[in-house]
């Protein structure tokens, strides 16, 4: 079910007619190319972007990638599937937990394994709680570039809760590889659905004292309305995903779409914007984060009880002590850890509903335990290749608030 987000009306800058001037030749005078990074603090990491001038008012902006790379994708052809697992926390390092429930979901698709309820039930745990971190610094980031200072330091606060949850479960705070293929590490400490419950009854009114900071504040608005606008044709045909899709009034989320993880079990309301622009975009991620908890407490309400990982004696790993006291547990444990799960030849690929958009992985296997291929479909780096499209005619000053909209990070993008 999608719900319609409130748009108000317009607030008037007095520069709608330079905006809306869709032939640049229109502004007259000497052009002025402008590097705008890689190393500028508005462009929320190592992205160079390329603008010709004409005085403020921009006539061509050329995204330039590529500072951050680093070869994930060969790297995971030289390597076992679950030996990957740390790479993944280093895509959008902003979630890192949910790119590790990505990889897992797509590996297990290759093996043809489906989870129990409860690793099920977890994993959505893990997912939400990385959607709602990604964007608190999403809209802090963006209210910061912008100059709403106080609310990067509120939403901050309240990230830093979710990393002492995240630590809880995985033992690290940031780089977490707390999933496996096939499953968990292990299951939830037992002090963790508490202080989730608490979690969530000191972010409700949290999150609402951040909306009221800025969602009718009128320098936020004023920079942010008619900013940016992404036409829903436009979003379709560069084929963007995640909330810089759905800001663009476009109904579309893999939850809902292709449901996993039980996704389709929850009840929850997929926002969706209605003029496409940075404002759009901002509301879209409010509400997105008042659904997480909504999903939330669901899962508490109805966290399943049993194993948490694929039950395959063949494949996964042998009960640890098993493995200490008997001899044939011993020669199988060996022989999963040097040459990982034996996965049989194929081709998949899975997408799932990442903060920043869709996170697919598509694996090419000719059997055993290392990909023969692997490619990433990195939401960020989709998303930013309609820069040059929605750039020209705005000031320099809406790229920030447009960078800030996007929500984007460099190290999917670049991969």
């Amino acid at each position: 079910m999608a719900t319609t987000i409130e748009h108000p009306d317009a607030l008037s800058r007095g520069l709608q007619s330079v905006r809306d001037a869709q032939e640049v030749g229109e502004l007259l005078g000497e052009t002025l190319t402008l590097n705008m990074g890689p190393s500028h603090p508005s462009t929320h990491g190592v992205l160079r972007i390329v603008l010709d001038l004409d005085g403020e008012v921009i006539t061509r902006g050329m995204p330039d990638v590529g500072y951050l790379h680093r070869g994930d994708e060969k790297i995971a052809e030289n390597m076992q599937y679950n030996q990957f697992v740390p790479y993944t926390d280093r895509l959008d390092y902003l979630a890192p937990i949910a790119n590790n429930v990505a990889y897992a979901l797509a590996v297990e698709k290759l093996m043809g394994w489906e989870l129990p309820p409860r690793g099920k039930a977890i994993r959505v745990i893990c997912c939400e709680l990385a959607r709602i971190s990604s964007h608190l610094l999403g809209v802090g980031c963006m209210a910061m570039d912008i100059g709403a200072i106080t609310v990067f330091l509120y939403t901050f606060t309240e990230r830093e809760k979710i990393y002492n949850l995240v630590e809880l479960l995985s033992g690290a705070r940031f780089t977490t590889s707390y999933t496996r293929v096939g499953g968990q590490t292990h299951d939830l400490p037992e002090t963790f659905l508490p202080q989730l419950k608490e979690f969530i009854r000191t972010f409700k009114p949290a999150l609402e004292e951040t909306d009221g900071l800025l969602t009718r504040n009128r320098i936020f608005v004023d920079r942010c309305k008619d900013v940016g606008v992404i036409s829903k044709e436009d979003a379709i045909a560069y084929a963007l995903s995640g909330p810089n899709l759905r800001g663009s009034g476009i109904d579309h989320d893999l939850r809902r779409k292709n449901p996993y993880l039980d996704y389709e079990k929850y009840d929850f309301e997929v926002p969706v914007g209605t003029v496409g622009d940075s404002y759009d975009r901002y509301l879209v991620r409010m509400e997105e984060m008042r659904q997480s908890i909504r999903i939330l407490e669901q899962v508490i309400d109805k966290l399943p009880t049993g194993p948490i990982n694929v039950i395959d004696p063949k494949q996964m790993l042998p009960v640890k002590t098993d493995v200490l006291t008997k001899m044939e547990e011993l020669i199988h444990h060996f022989i999963r850890v040097t040459e990982g799960v034996d996965a049989p030849a194929g081709e998949v690929y899975f997408g799932a509903e990442n903060p920043k958009g869709e996170l697919g992985f598509f694996i090419h296997s000719k059997g055993g335990g290392v990909p023969y291929r692997l490619k990433i479909r990195s939401p960020s780096f989709v998303n930013l290749s309609i820069l040059p499209k929605i750039l020209p005619g705005h000031l320099v000053s809406d790229v920030v608030t447009i960078l800030g909209s996007f929500d984007f990070v460099m190290g999917e993008c670049d991969r």
